[in-house]
């Protein structure tokens, strides 16, 4: 028999999952094997066969879009369109079978889909009822915890007394279940109660399980080392009469443990399905064999795995980049000139990536793709001075600047909530119009009559006093101390320190990298000056950028050139992962090393800083274990505090511990004034105490009164020459003082 058109150009072990249609199959399959491939052809090849039917085929995926490309391509391989067929993501197919059967959970088929904040809504009335403070235990995290269970399929009568004991002072389970009924009542349901109720469906009504054990003679699942544990529950409830089962994952790349994924769920598929087959898809298409080589070396490591050999026939390629650098500042430096040196030699942008393991990172590459004009995006979230809690700290320190403005003032009167809400925003505004005053004016005046009510009153009273008392601190003490005090004094960091959403610890880490960045000018207004223009950088759709993403938005994108940074024990692998998860968090860490790696098709750059600046303090740092874990003859090891040879740091711990006050004298080819912290990204000096003085080694070839050119504060004049340092009047910056190899003779 010929071979079909559409099962041409599979390798071996791609054919064999194609073909092996009956019984449990897992294919695990690695980074860049050509998993969506396969699971196409899987599909076109039982449709082809006259297997199934489109309707009795059951396909689930975690994306709308790999929903719809899956639907595409199966079209595209069998020369039809497909109809009739169950193709889509956990909860578009829960929701289509339940609402089948929704009189069976007190439900109406018209239910609605509540948003987060709806829901927010439902748990603030139910803890209203019992009294519970929402400062004390925020309704955010108090639903966080119900999404858990729920994930979990832990409906509230499943939940024992141990694990709700303490929380929302003993009552989370009443919490739970009078938020279960509230929703009925509402004929409404969350996200986690559309495969929940299915399952109590399912458990309840063995003859309505029937109907869709029957209909579904073949099920396909993608991604499904993502699973958690009532998607596993749901599936395995579905396909325990046909048992004719596919699951496509990649244990290795199992990174979402905080979201409820469950790893052990594709680890112990041959346990679970009995007489399953294992199929390996091994040959990796993406990454070249260097690179291939060195990501397998380090997975390798991890105990909690089933196991293959990836191998490619693409040519050798270059060896993984493994550079050391004295800071983080250095560290953006480095890394986006050699991406300016790539776009000189005609790379798109598109094809390169800078990979960061937590979003707090992007800031300084942010600022210094800016400076070099080269165009990037942000994915998986906005730019770092879009984000929420930066712009509403930038907010406060724009009232220190200025009592008029009055944008900001109305963005923070009420956050953290200080009980200032509509009505007392409202009666400010009426001042502020009627007397032609700024709102923060208004404020003062409004504090001295009963227009709002006492506890109201007390609130913007207190709010003017502590403006007064940070804005006259700008006088004694650094700006960027001052910083610190608003975000903590404000009840700011503590709002997000109470908030035990996923996405709090790292607001909290962007407040501090703002901080940072705070320290390298001279003053508050040349920094809020800095970050006006970086708003201003508008976004051209059309234009080829670099991208900027965290490691767990890039699973599944590809790049030619992929840019590493922060490999730092601490950073990465990330300390709270360590210290809530212990090795099974460390374990995740080596998964999202393996994925930052294996997304590199041609070059992967990987690079440590000695020392970074956390929350406005110097701390040091050591390489992260990761990089002791890539195999030495795949990497090629340079260090601008001094060549390093061999795969092991034990001997360079001392060099990479360097008190960060010594001043280097020599690092390779760099000069040391892009290692003291006296000199920011711009070439500009900041003062700093007398007894850190910086030693002059050098004179420099300007003299006084050339005309020079910065790339940030542009034309002027030099005003006096010390060593390398010049003292410029810039036409619309002002006078400040820069290294020379920051400014070009005009």
């Amino acid at each position: 028999m010929p071979v079909p058109e559409y099962l041409k150009g599979l390798n071996e072990a791609q054919s064999e999952a194609v073909n092996l249609t009956d019984g449990p199959v897992l294919v695990l399959a690695g980074a860049g094997t050509g998993k969506t491939r396969v699971l196409t052809t899987r599909m076109a090849h039982i449709l082809m066969n006259r297997k199934a039917q489109p309707w009795e085929i059951l396909a689930v995926t975690f994306t709308n879009k790999a929903a719809r490309e899956m639907k595409e391509r199966v079209s595209g391989l069998i020369g039809r369109p497909v109809e009739g067929w169950w193709v889509g993501t956990f909860h578009a197919i829960g929701a289509r079978i339940l609402r089948s059967h929704a009189e069976l959970v007190d439900l109406k088929p018209n239910f609605i889909i509540l948003d987060v904040d709806d829901q927010m809504r439902l748990v603030k009335q139910v803890m209203e009822v019992h009294r519970i403070d929402e400062k004390k235990w925020p309704p955010r995290s108090i639903l966080s915890v119900i999404q858990r269970w729920k994930d979990r399929g832990l409906t509230p009568d499943k939940v024992s007394d141990a694990e709700g004991q303490g929380l929302a002072d003993g009552l989370i389970s009443v919490i739970y279940s009078e938020y279960q009924e509230r929703l009925k009542t509402l004929n409404t349901v969350d996200f986690g109660d559309l495969l929940l109720h299915c399952l109590t469906i399912f458990s309840n009504y063995p003859d309505t399980l029937e109907i869709y054990q029957k209909k579904f003679k073949y099920i396909l699942v993608d991604e499904y080392q993502d699973t958690n544990v009532s998607q596993y529950l749901w599936l395995r409830l579905l396909a325990s009469l046909n048992n004719n089962i596919c699951c496509v994952g990649d244990d290795d790349q199992s990174i979402y443990s905080w979201r409820g994924a469950e790893v052990g769920n594709i680890l112990k598929f041959e346990k679970d399905f009995k007489g399953s087959e294992v199929i390996r898809l091994e040959q990796n298409y993406r990454s070249t064999p260097h690179i291939l080589a060195a990501a397998s070396g380090l997975i390798a490591k991890n105990q909690g795995r089933l196991g293959k050999s990836l191998w490619t026939g693409i040519e050798a390629g270059e060896k993984v980049s493994v550079r050391g650098v004295w800071d983080g500042e250095e560290e953006a430096l480095i890394t986006c000139d050699e991406i300016e040196i790539r776009k000189k030699r005609g790379q798109s942008l598109e094809e390169i990536a800078v990979l960061v393991r937590a979003g707090f990172q992007t800031r300084e590459f942010e600022d210094r793709l800016i400076n070099l004009a080269i165009p990037y995006r942000v994915i998986g979230g906005p730019r770092f001075y879009e984000r929420m809690e930066t712009r509403d700290a930038i907010a406060y320190f724009r009232i220190l600047l200025s009592d008029q403005d009055d944008l900001a003032f109305e963005r923070i009167i009420n956050v953290p909530k200080r009980g200032l809400g509509k009505a007392s925003v409202q009666a400010l505004h009426e001042v502020a119009r009627k007397q032609s005053i700024p709102l923060f004016s208004a404020a003062r005046e409004i504090v001295d009559t009963d227009e709002l009510k006492p506890r109201a009153r007390n609130a913007l009273s207190t709010l003017i006093n502590d403006f007064d008392r940070w804005r006259a601190n700008l006088d004694s003490l650094n700006h960027a101390e001052v910083a610190t005090i608003v975000i903590e004094e404000s009840g700011y960091t503590e709002m997000w320190q109470n908030d035990s959403s996923p996405d709090a610890a790292g607001r909290l880490e962007n407040l501090k990298e703002l901080i940072s960045g705070m320290e390298e000018f001279e003053n508050l207004q040349g920094f809020l000056e800095h970050v006006s223009l970086v708003m201003e950088n508008e976004e051209n759709v059309s234009e080829e950028k670099v991208t900027l993403m965290t490691l767990h938005s890039a699973k599944g994108l590809e790049f030619d050139t992929v840019f590493l940074p922060g490999w730092e024990d601490g950073l990465f692998p990330h300390q709270r992962s360590m210290d809530e998860e212990g090795v099974s968090g460390l374990e995740e860490e080596r998964r999202l090393a393996y994925v930052g790696l294996t997304r590199a098709k041609k070059e992967a750059l990987v690079t440590y800083a000695a020392n970074r600046r956390i929350y406005n303090q110097w701390q040091n740092a050591l390489p992260s274990r990761f990089i002791d874990e890539l195999p030495p003859e795949n990497i090629d090891l340079l260090s601008e505090l001094g060549e390093l040879s061999g795969g092991s740091w034990a001997n360079n711990e001392a060099v990479l511990s360097r008190d960060i006050s010594s001043k280097p004298q020599s690092f390779g080819n760099i000069q040391p004034y892009n290692r003291i912290n006296k000199i920011n990204r711009d070439g500009l000096v900041i003062e700093q105490d007398s007894e850190d003085t910086f030693v002059e080694d050098a004179s420099s070839n300007f003299e006084q009164g050339n005309r020079v050119f910065h790339q940030k504060f542009g034309y002027g004049k030099i005003l006096n020459v010390s060593g390398t340092k010049l003292e410029i009047e810039f036409d619309k910056s002002g006078v400040k003082r820069v290294m020379d190899s920051f400014v070009e003779a005009v």
